[in-house]
């Protein structure tokens, strides 16, 4: 049966799309509020960026632990109605004259937190919704409403501040995660309570997860690749404005074209994941787009304007096809061999490894392109991101169309994962 004929899960789907838009829209809100009412600093402006993202490195392993010792959907709610609360209190000081830019920092910081709560535990939920048979199916409608709020969440913000300002833009992504609570609070599917037969001290836990991502050998190889590209993709982000105004001359609008077509990529590779699991095989499908549509990405630093521009707009959409339809792959065999105890400590360490590489990958590019030049910086990105599919094809995951029942999962010296 299909998930759409699933109330729960169309519940869950349709939280998890408002939340995400407007997480999304605050990329906009946020910053233009800084900038254009506090008067921010580049230096300012950069401290707030970084306070979206930082908590995966703060709490993101607690978070795991915490979520591993209690039921998901409490904290789903909790984390959605804590960051309407503190977009309220935003628009609130705003409209009272009463933020400074430090409690903005401080009150991003904490709507950061509880993103990263609630990322952790959505991913850790998903199987008790979908059950572990509908897990690509249901990541690829997932992974496609992520795709579209990616696109339209920062269009929408961009829009809306512009209609009727940065204070009511927040107020509406205030409004995003309260029909998210109020959905998630429908979803009756039974979800018991975690058995913790002894309670351990909580760097006990952590440290169980994350030798558990590092030790078992699946495991492994899909964090090894999804690190590897993050911190290349990191190392090409900050260059690809610089190749794109600087070098080819473009104009606004047609930079704003070219970006576009990742969103666009990335919907269809959501649209056409779970055929190709289905047609090729789960596994076959998640390191083969991997193979076939990253390595484009060494064609971007060729890129030049007029008809050669393709050589950017190509290479963006297929890598972000491709990139799609590995996560869907990824997520959904993470999520049917690690045992439910462990899912939230598990997607933690992940998160902390994929995710805290990505500071490193930024500094690394701007370094790089100031020693070799944008172009020669990006084509060593594009080698770096075309490398990470080397954990993937070095593995057991090359020999395998689907995942064996996981008695049998693959490790690397031939013995059955412990699940």
């Amino acid at each position: 049966m299909s998930l759409l004929k699933n109330p729960e899960f169309r519940l869950f789907w349709g939280a998890q799309t408002v939340s995400m838009v407007g997480t999304n829209m605050t990329r906009i809100a946020i910053p233009l509020l800084a900038a254009s009412t506090l008067s921010a600093t580049p230096f300012q402006m950069g401290l707030l960026q970084a306070a979206q993202t930082v908590a995966f490195l703060l709490v993101g392993l607690p978070a795991g632990v915490l979520v591993d010792r209690s039921r998901r959907r409490p904290i789903l709610i909790t984390c959605d109605l804590l960051r309407a609360l503190l977009m309220a209190a935003i628009v609130v000081g705003f409209l009272l004259d009463a933020i400074t830019f430090p409690v903005l920092l401080g009150v991003t910081l904490l709507v950061g937190l509880a993103t990263a709560f609630f990322e952790i535990a959505y991913q850790s939920y998903i199987p008790v919704v979908v059950g572990r048979d509908h897990l690509v199916e249901g990541n690829a409608r997932l992974e496609s409403t992520n795709a579209v709020s990616r696109l339209a969440g920062p269009t929408l913000g961009g829009g809306l501040v512009q209609l009727a300002g940065a204070v009511a833009t927040v107020s509406v992504q205030a409004a995003t995660h309260v029909v998210s609570a109020l959905l998630l609070s429908r979803i009756r599917t039974p979800e018991a309570v975690p058995e913790r037969p002894e309670r351990r001290r909580m760097g006990a836990e952590i440290r169980e997860g994350l030798q558990y991502v590092l030790r078992e050998p699946v495991f492994r190889a899909i964090t090894g690749s999804a690190a590897t590209y993050n911190f290349f993709y990191a190392v090409t982000l900050p260059l690809v404005m610089l190749l794109l105004v600087d070098e080819m001359g473009l104009s606004g609008t047609t930079v704003g074209v070219l970006m576009a077509v990742s969103g666009v990529g990335g919907v269809l590779g959501a649209a056409f994941a779970g055929r190709l699991a289905r047609r090729f095989g789960q596994v076959r499908a998640m390191w083969t787009s991997y193979l076939l549509t990253v390595p484009t990405a060494l064609l971007i630093p060729f890129a030049e304007s007029g008809w050669q521009s393709l050589l950017f707009a190509v290479p963006w959409f297929a890598m972000s096809f491709g990139i799609v339809v590995y996560n869907v792959g990824q997520v959904s065999i993470r999520q049917q061999l690690c045992p439910p105890e462990l899912l939230g400590r598990m997607n933690a360490s992940v998160r902390f490894v994929v995710w805290g590489i990505l500071p490193l990958g930024s500094l690394t590019g701007g370094a790089l392109g100031e020693w070799i030049g944008v172009r020669g910086a990006l084509l060593v990105g594009g080698a770096g991101m075309s490398a990470g599919v080397l954990w993937l094809v070095l593995s057991r995951l090359r020999t395998l169309r689907d995942l064996p029942a996981p008695e049998e999962s693959p490790a690397a010296d031939g013995a059955p994962l412990r699940t």
